[in-house]
C-alpha cells in the first residue's frame, strides 16, 4: 500500500518553529499555539469542542487564538523549538528539540529512557506538580463534557512515586535480521516499535530483579520465537508470577474512613449508622491473567473512599456492578447489612464467593449477571431508595444497555470509578439527564510519572 501524503499546511514537513507551552493536555502533552505562515487561516481558531477527539478535549483552547501545536515532554510555561511531523485537520503535532526557557517545575528524569519509552509522561515534573495537572485536568473534562462546573477534590497521591507498579506486561518481537531483540514497551509515539526496558523504575524492586532472569530466558530461545508474544511479570503475595493461568493472592489492607482527605475512625456519615472498620486485611484470590488494580500501596486510601462515599447518603445495601474477584464489595461490606456483587465473568464470582468465605465475610454474596438483565436478579429486598451501586467499567466506559438498565432501577446512590475520566464525563451527561446530582469528585493517583489517574464521581438521585 503506497505510503500517504504528507499534510504540509501549515507547515511542511520537519519545519522547525518556536512556542510557547499554554497547557498539559489529559494526554500529557504540552500544548502551545502559533500564529500561521502568512496567508494562511485558523479557519476554526483550532480544535473545536465538536472535531476534537475525547482524548485530545482541553479547556480553553477554543477561545484562543492561533495554531495549536502539541509538543509530548514539554511542560507549561516553557519556550520551546519544536520540529513538526504531522498536520491534522485543526492541529500539528511535533518533536521536542530544546527547551529554550525551563518551567522551575522541571526535574531531571529518573528513567533514562524517559521521552523514547511511551510508558511515562510527567518523569520531568514534579511530583507535586502531577497532582495539581491531574486535578486541573479532570476539572476542565467535567466542564467541557459533562457542561458543569463542580469543585474537584486535590488529587489523592500514591504512597510511592516509583517501584508502585505490581504488574507489568514487556512485549516483543521475533529477532530482527542483526540478530537483535528488544524486549520491552512501544516506543513514543509509534504503534509497533518496541524500546528495549531492561529495568522500569515504576515496577516494584522485587519485578525488576525478576525481569533480569525473565529477559535473558527469552533471548536464549530468540530462535524459536517466530510471533510476537508478551511476558507476564506480576507481583502478589507468592512473590513475582509469570504464569498467566498461575493462582495468585494479594493481600490489601482496609484502611479507615476517609474523611476531610484524613485517615481516621468516626462514627459514620451524620444522620447515618456507624461504619465499622474491618480489624484484618483482605486477601483476595484470583488468577494471575484477571484484573487487578496495579499499586497495592494506594488501595487502602482508594477502598475506603469508595466505601465511605458509597455509605454516605444511609444506604442499608451495595451493589458492585463490575465486581470482578470482589475488591469494592469485599472491603465495603463492614458498612452494609448486605452487599451483592455482579460479574459476568463466571470465573471471576467463583473466586468472589471464595474470597468472600476465605475472609469470613457472611453479609456479601456473588452472581453471574447477563449482560442484557443486569439488575433484574436482584433480591427485591434491594430497594432501590435504599441501595448504593459501584461501578468500575473498563477504560471504554458503560454501554447504552448499561446505563439502561441502572436508570431503569434507579439505586439511591452511584459511586462511578473510572480509570479514564475522558470517558466517564460522556457518561456523566446521560446520568444528569437521568435526574441524578454530582455530589463529589476525588481523583486518585494509582500511577505516578503517567498521565494515567483513576477518578471517583459521586451521584445521587435527585
Amino acid at each position: 500500500m503506497a505510503k500517504k501524503k504528507f499534510n504540509d499546511r501549515p507547515f511542511p514537513y520537519h519545519a522547525e518553529i518556536e512556542l510557547e507551552i499554554a497547557t498539559l493536555t489529559n494526554l500529557g502533552v504540552g500544548l502551545g499555539r502559533v500564529r500561521l505562515p502568512e496567508g494562511q487561516k485558523v479557519e476554526d481558531r483550532g480544535l473545536s469542542q465538536a472535531s476534537k477527539p475525547i482524548e485530545n478535549r482541553e479547556s480553553g483552547i477554543e477561545n484562543s487564538s492561533g495554531w495549536v501545536v502539541m509538543v509530548p515532554f514539554t511542560l507549561p510555561g516553557e519556550r520551546v523549538r519544536v520540529r513538526v511531523f504531522r498536520n491534522h485537520k485543526n492541529y500539528s503535532e511535533a518533536d521536542l528539540i530544546e527547551v529554550l526557557t525551563s518551567s522551575p517545575h522541571r526535574i531531571t528524569p529518573r528513567c533514562e529512557l524517559f521521552g523514547r519509552c511511551g510508558g511515562c509522561q510527567y518523569q520531568h515534573l514534579t511530583y507535586a506538580e502531577q497532582l495539581a495537572w491531574k486535578r486541573r485536568q479532570v476539572e476542565e473534562l467535567l466542564r467541557h463534557m459533562a457542561g458543569i462546573s463542580f469543585p474537584v477534590a486535590p488529587t489523592v497521591p500514591s504512597p510511592r512515586e516509583f517501584g508502585y507498579r505490581s504488574k507489568i506486561t514487556p512485549h516483543f518481537n521475533p529477532p530482527r535480521p542483526d540478530g537483535s531483540m528488544p524486549i520491552g514497551f512501544l516506543r513514543q509515539g509509534t504503534r509497533f516499535d518496541i524500546v528495549d526496558v531492561p529495568h522500569c523504575p515504576i515496577a516494584t524492586d522485587a519485578i525488576n530483579d525478576r525481569l533480569t532472569t525473565a529477559r535473558s530466558r527469552v533471548l536464549g530461545q530468540r530462535e524459536t520465537y517466530t510471533r510476537g508474544a508478551t511476558l507476564l511479570l506480576r507481583h502478589a503475595e507468592e512473590g513475582v508470577i509469570t504464569d498467566y493461568d498461575a493462582v495468585i493472592h494479594e493481600v490489601i489492607e482496609v484502611g479507615p474512613d476517609f474523611q476531610a482527605g484524613r485517615w481516621e475512625k468516626h462514627a459514620g456519615p451524620p444522620g447515618g449508622r456507624p461504619l465499622p472498620v474491618a480489624a484484618k486485611p483482605l486477601r483476595l484470590r484470583f488468577l494471575a491473567r484477571d484484573f487487578f488494580q496495579n499499586n497495592p500501596f494506594i488501595l487502602p486510601n482508594f477502598t475506603a473512599y469508595v466505601r465511605t462515599q458509597a455509605a454516605a447518603g444511609g444506604a442499608r445495601f451495595l451493589v458492585d456492578a463490575y465486581c470482578g474477584s470482589g475488591l469494592f464489595a469485599l472491603s465495603c461490606a463492614p458498612a452494609f447489612e448486605r452487599v451483592t456483587g455482579i460479574e459476568l465473568s463466571e470465573s471471576s464470582v467463583r473466586f468472589a464467593r471464595e474470597n468472600a468465605a476465605a475472609n469470613g465475610i457472611a453479609n456479601a454474596t456473588f452472581s453471574a449477571g447477563d449482560a442484557a438483565t443486569i439488575f433484574a436478579g436482584l433480591d427485591p429486598a434491594f430497594v432501590a431508595s435504599d441501595t448504593a451501586v459501584i461501578i468500575d467499567p473498563p477504560r471504554k466506559g458503560c454501554d447504552a444497555s448499561f446505563l439502561g438498565q441502572l436508570f431503569a432501577y434507579g439505586p439511591r446512590t452511584v459511586v462511578y470509578v473510572s480509570c479514564d475520566p475522558a470517558t466517564q464525563m460522556r457518561d456523566l451527561k446521560e446520568f444528569l439527564a437521568a435526574g441524578y446530582a454530582v455530589t463529589a469528585v476525588q481523583p486518585f493517583d494509582l500511577f505516578p510519572q503517567t498521565r494515567h489517574l483513576e477518578c471517583v464521581v459521586t451521584l445521587v438521585r435527585n
